[in-house]
């Protein structure tokens, strides 16, 4: 009969499984900046952006008010290795005249509260951290404020609402002192409030300074909530992509748009009208134990009214409003002594029960609580399906830190929950670790990583300053630049010059009158590259390319020049061969993005490898020639190689066939270099003085005369002493793909052994050099 009755309230997984797919939709609704105001679950950003690491210390206070009573907490957080920390607390009632009353008399009591902590704990000589729990819903645009958005369970205090709870409470603090006057004043209250958290977040920060898998904090008691680890590029609200916050969804209000309406009961309906708050925190109402007790009183009555229970006999007790509380529930529920608790509240009731009217209010009881622990799981399981998403993985190991009355002393919840989320999200291996403390330790962690953090930001500040170049000092590196530029174009000066200027014999910018098919060469980086080169002039202007990427061992690289260059043709036959053009002489351009020193167009020779060539028999050989040599080597096919250029001069021609304007080139890649059009008249080292010629900088080697040394890092330093060519192209080696990678891993490993990472542990991989690619700064930025 109960179950016929209650058949609303037994959902199946195809329905739990609907809840949780309609909770990640709020989720995302409540995440974007666009309907974020209109979406009933807030998602609010609690600006906690790391969990505890373990090196946490130090001695805290903490407050939290948001459930039955307020309380008052010592934390001290001690770095001896074994992540232990001391919790020291008193708890004080929050009476009625202070749930319901004005705002100035709530953070008046808390302050006096305090005041009472201290006093008692012989604090008051201290000035010491203190994090404030809150569990209602603040929009946070910092760590240490958040304005009230609205008042939930059994809270209506007038004057809050809208206003920065931080700021109250500080005015409350200030209020307490004056009112002592300064001779009691100065023994009074000195703290300072660093950190505004919800209880969730709280749970959360706890719980992962215990196991640092945690990142959902969920509480189930008086009212219900949960937070979690969210990626920073999804949430629009807060400005910055990178790294994590933790969001507090305030998942207490989901359904109040009506997304839950069909699975609302008539005693869901009832139950609201009469509370605090009618058509507000829906899901809270079906779930928390504030509300638990009364839904199943208003199921006893309409059962007792059908006839179902105690002969039909309706009490005054049965009648009165929450007569029935959740510590009744869960007496009633109880394994053993579950009926007998049942009989003996009934009869308190005045009902007079039955053996058979017992057992069917207990079954009442496990349907109402268990639809309470099914509802939770199904939100929770979007919660751990978005995280997982989130990290890409197809199966993840995760800690859910909880806390609240309701899961503690309810004698079948936790195992309830902990079942029905195992089998809605069987992709995740879910550890559920409970609160030992409570979210005050929470907040005083809070408050221990925000302390932590920023010191370690100061540091790291520190350590990166070097780094932060003001304009006057890029100002002196123009000028270093500028001089170093007009040495290389003087014939005195040009042999001790380091930026070498060196002529391209590129004397023209494309005019559009172009046609013909070219082959060109690339050659600069790990890859080789052939392409095809179709130019169309005219009204159909325009340029066709093929091309095929081909590789370049280490062995080759760094091996004999008639071993590079036999590799060169050997890949030039491929292409020709696969584009159906081995018999076509062709004319090639050669782009040699090395430092070369030429004497017309179509004649290079080798100044000096960059970039981790080091092929042998090279560096001041014609690279034309070689090339030549090698095709003759190989003995079939002739090309007829017009241009050696320096791939800036190649990039600076490109973009001069699309913009007439272009005139200078600049490769920020592998390596760095720039070239541009200069005035013939400028140019001492080559004759003539009409019109202009493209000047390739070799940029690259600027500062190898020391002119840069009092802007170079440690970490430059280091990085030049273990490369392929030390002491040369210093300018290139502080800004060119190649070693910027290298450069952060020298820096990490100097901040791990200043023990500001990774708990000062240098992995193996860490120790090797090159490991940390350039591709990965474009992936972590």
């Amino acid at each position: 009969q109960v179950d016929r009755f209650l058949h609303q309230l037994r959902l199946s997984d195809d329905v739990l499984q609907d809840v949780t797919a309609r909770f990640q939709a709020e989720m995302l609704k409540g995440l974007a900046r666009d309907t974020n105001p209109t979406a009933a679950v807030k998602m609010l950003p609690s600006f906690v952006r790391s969990l505890p690491d373990g090196s946490e210390k130090g001695e805290f206070l903490a407050v939290d008010l948001g459930g039955s009573q307020f309380r008052a907490h010592q934390v001290k957080v001690f770095d001896d290795g074994k992540q232990s920390s001391q919790l020291e607390s008193k708890f004080y009632p929050t009476p009625k005249e202070v749930t319901q009353g004005n705002g100035a008399e709530l953070f008046d009591y808390i302050a006096d509260c305090l005041s009472d902590f201290m006093e008692t704990k012989n604090l008051k000589q201290k000035k010491l951290p203190l994090g404030f729990t809150f569990s209602f819903p603040c929009k946070q645009t910092k760590l240490d404020e958040g304005v009230l958005l609205e008042w939930t369970k059994h809270f209506r205090v007038r004057g809050v609402q809208g206003t920065d709870v931080v700021s109250s409470l500080h005015r409350a603090l200030q209020k307490h002192q004056a009112s002592l006057g300064p001779a009691g004043a100065e023994n009074d209250i000195d703290v300072d409030v660093l950190a505004l958290v919800n209880d969730t977040v709280g749970t959360m920060m706890t719980c992962g300074y215990d196991d640092q898998r945690c990142e959902v904090g969920l509480i189930i008691g008086t009212g219900t909530n949960a937070c979690y680890m969210e990626e920073m590029r999804h949430i629009s609200l807060v400005e910055g992509d990178e790294g994590r916050m933790c969001i507090n969804t305030e998942w207490g209000a989901f359904g109040d748009d009506g997304a839950l309406d069909d699975l609302r009961t008539e005693f869901d309906r009832e139950l609201d009208l009469g509370s605090l708050n009618p058509g507000k925190q829906l899901f809270e109402k079906m779930i928390s134990s504030l509300y638990l007790g009364e839904l199943v009183r208003l199921i006893l009555l309409k059962m007792t009214k059908e006839g179902l229970l105690f002969n039909g006999k309706v009490s005054t007790a049965l009648l009165t409003k929450g007569k029935i509380e959740m510590k009744h529930v869960s007496a009633m529920e109880k394994y053993k002594e579950g009926l007998s608790n049942t009989r003996e509240i009934l009869t308190e009731l005045k009902l007079f029960p039955s053996e058979e009217d017992c057992v069917a209010v207990q079954h009442v009881c496990t349907i109402v609580s268990f639809r309470s622990a099914n509802l939770c799981a199904a939100a929770l399981a979007a919660i751990l399906t978005r995280l997982r998403d989130n990290k890409k993985l197809l199966r993840m190991r995760t800690t859910v830190g909880i806390d609240g009355g309701l899961y503690k002393t309810h004698p079948k919840y936790a195992k309830r929950l902990h079942k029905v989320v195992r089998r809605l999200v069987p992709t995740c291996d879910v550890r559920f670790l409970l609160s030992q403390s409570g979210s005050g330790r929470g907040a005083a962690m809070v408050t221990a990583v925000a302390r932590r953090l920023a010191a370690q930001r100061r540091r790291l500040d520190a350590a990166l300053a070097p780094f932060l170049l003001p304009p006057s000092i890029l100002q002196e590196v123009r000028d270093s630049m500028r001089a170093e530029l007009e040495y290389g174009l003087k014939r005195e000066t040009q042999a001790q010059a380091t930026v070498k200027m060196l002529p391209t014999y590129v004397c023209g910018m494309p005019d559009g009158t172009e046609k013909g098919k070219f082959l060109a060469l690339d050659l600069g980086g790990t890859n080789f590259r052939v392409l095809l080169v179709k130019i169309k002039s005219g009204r159909r202007r325009s340029v066709q390319m093929y091309n095929k990427i081909f590789a370049i061992p280490l062995e080759i690289m760094q091996g004999t020049g008639e071993e590079l260059f036999d590799h060169i043709v050997q890949c030039i036959a491929e292409f020709l061969e696969y584009m159906g053009i081995k018999g076509a002489r062709l004319p090639l351009g050669f782009t040699f993005s090395f430092p070369c020193r030429q004497t017309s167009i179509d004649k290079g020779t080798l100044v000096g490898w960059t970039k981790g060539f080091k092929a042998t028999d090279c560096e001041g050989e014609d690279v034309v020639d070689m090339l030549r040599e090698a095709i003759r080597r190989r003995n079939e096919f002739d090309l007829d190689i017009v241009a050696v250029v320096n791939d800036t001069v190649g990039t600076m021609m490109t973009c001069g066939y699309e913009d007439p304007n272009c005139e200078i080139g600049l490769i920020a890649g592998t390596g760095t270099n720039v070239c541009y059009m200069e005035d013939m008249k400028n140019i001492e080292i080559v004759e003539g003085n009409e019109g202009k010629m493209c000047i390739n900088t070799e940029w690259g080697a600027f500062g190898d005369n020391g002119c840069i040394d009092h802007i170079r890092t440690k970490y430059d330093r280091e990085v030049d002493e273990g490369s392929l060519n030390p002491g040369k192209q210093r300018y290139e080696k502080m800004t060119s793909g190649m070693y910027l990678g290298e450069i952060v891993r020298q820096i990490l490993i100097d901040l791990t052994k200043q023990g500001l990472l990774f708990r000062g542990h240098i992995s193996e991989s860490l120790r090797k050099r090159g490991i940390f690619e350039t591709k990965f700064l474009s992936q972590i930025e």
